[in-house]
């Protein structure tokens, strides 16, 4: 079983949101709402992203920096009110691997720490943005450019993932069924297509081309 990546929130206002936001993406999240407790926090190690909120004072968050922001240590977001671009920068040459305006919208803000965790943990990313949506694979989430959410099922999951694995290849019928099985046993040639309608439609993707009389081939969309 994968480990799930583990994220510590400090300091920062309306962190419930963001927490719940990660959590439903399949990150272990913590919750640190005094400083006292932030400089444990970070010491016992374990966590992949460390986000110093806006609660925190720029010079105690660049002690934190200078302590822990080490190869072996966590990436660090720094989520501030707008500032002075030199202490943005000072905070980059300090080692913060992203610093974001405390305006950034949640989805925003959990998308960039979601990408700091993949880098993190030396992955591939389950992340695939596609022309009007973005999937998340860890959590079987479709996000669409709209903000609506839809759920993928196991199957269609399974079904993503074998595309993601052969870009540009035409898979067969019997291929899909072999790495893709349907989550029930009426898995016929016919059913195949229907499913790929379905997938479409809820990736709001043309990427998966129908070869006729030969399968289906992704074509990773360039955005």
């Amino acid at each position: 079983m994968a480990v799930r990546p583990r994220v510590a929130l400090i300091c920062l206002g309306g962190g419930d949101v963001l927490e719940d936001h990660l959590v439903r993406r399949g990150h272990q999240v913590c919750v640190v709402d005094e400083m006292w407790a932030a400089e444990s926090t970070l010491s016992a190690g374990g966590i992949d992203v460390a986000v110093l909120g806006d609660g925190i004072s720029m010079s105690v968050a660049f002690d934190l920096l200078r302590t822990h922001a080490r190869l072996d240590g966590p990436l660090f977001v720094l989520v501030w009110r707008a500032t002075a671009l030199v202490e943005r920068v000072l905070a980059l040459e300090l080692g913060a691997a992203d610093v974001v305006d405390a305006a950034a919208t949640t989805r925003e803000l959990a998308a960039r720490i979601v990408g700091l965790a993949a880098r993190r943990s030396k992955g591939k990313s389950d992340l695939l943005v596609l022309e009007r949506a973005t999937v998340d694979l860890r959590s079987a989430l479709v996000m669409h450019q709209s903000g609506a959410e839809e759920q993928l099922s196991a199957g269609q999951v399974a079904l993503v993932r074998l595309f993601l694995a052969n870009p540009g290849k035409v898979l067969t019928r019997d291929d899909i069924v072999a790495a893709a099985p349907a989550e029930n046993a009426d898995a016929f040639d016919r059913s195949i297509d229907s499913r790929i309608v379905r997938l479409r439609r809820k990736l709001d993707t043309s990427s998966i081309a129908t070869i006729r009389g030969s399968g289906y081939r992704f074509d990773p969309p360039v955005i």
